[in-house]
């Protein structure tokens, strides 16, 4: 089958904002290293392109987490699938995240790493979803504020497709319904990037 997409925000647009967002990192982090840490699956499309804009040295990292629940609510049970590989003391972070929806996932992670003792923590987004916040959580590099919609592209995905385009789209509501219906009825599984 194959699924309508429209194009939320062009490529261009999104490349832009991305370099925007390197440019204004590189001139905050002026003279130090930045240790990004991904988060998985969806955030390494956005963090790789970002690195790319950094001009100070960069360091990378990867963790992954899942958020069990329904469908569309997080139920705020974050378990870590994949830890850290390096140490991030006296580092500065920018933990690197595709989408920020009800903000329960950071809200608990945040704390955790900070217990690491990083010499500073900060977070990036490429995309935030003010209307579905529970939980307030800084956004200190942000993409793009975005409707309440199903979306997919650059790392998000719609039952683990199209994580590869280069736009952010969004998949027809008749489409996304049937994606929500699924991942209720694949009980026990890990929720999609749009709900965290």
């Amino acid at each position: 089958m194959a699924d309508k997409i429209n194009v939320l925000i062009p490529e261009e647009t999104v490349d832009a904002k991305i370099k925007e967002i390197g440019e204004q990192i590189s001139k905050d982090y002026a003279g130090k290293e930045v240790h990004l840490i991904c988060i998985l699956k969806g955030g390494v499309f956005f963090a790789c392109e970002l690195a790319k804009r950094i001009t100070v040295p960069v360091s990378l990292d990867f963790m992954q987490v899942s958020s069990y629940g329904d469908a569309t609510e997080s139920s705020g049970i974050v378990r870590i699938k994949k830890d850290l590989d390096d140490t991030m003391e006296n580092k500065e972070v920018i933990i690197v995240e595709d989408i920020i929806d009800s903000g329960r996932t950071l809200h608990y992670l945040i704390p955790v790493l900070k217990q690491r003792n990083p010499k500073s923590i900060r977070l990036c987004a490429l995309l935030n979803k003010p209307d579905r916040r529970e939980v307030e959580v800084q956004i200190d590099y942000l993409g793009f504020d975005i409707p309440d919609e199903f979306v997919i592209g650059y790392g998000l995905d719609y039952a683990q497709k199209y994580r590869n385009l280069p736009f952010i789209g969004v998949v027809e509501p008749e489409a996304a319904e049937d994606a929500e219906e699924g991942a209720e009825q694949a009980s026990g599984e890990e929720k999609g990037d749009n709900v965290e």
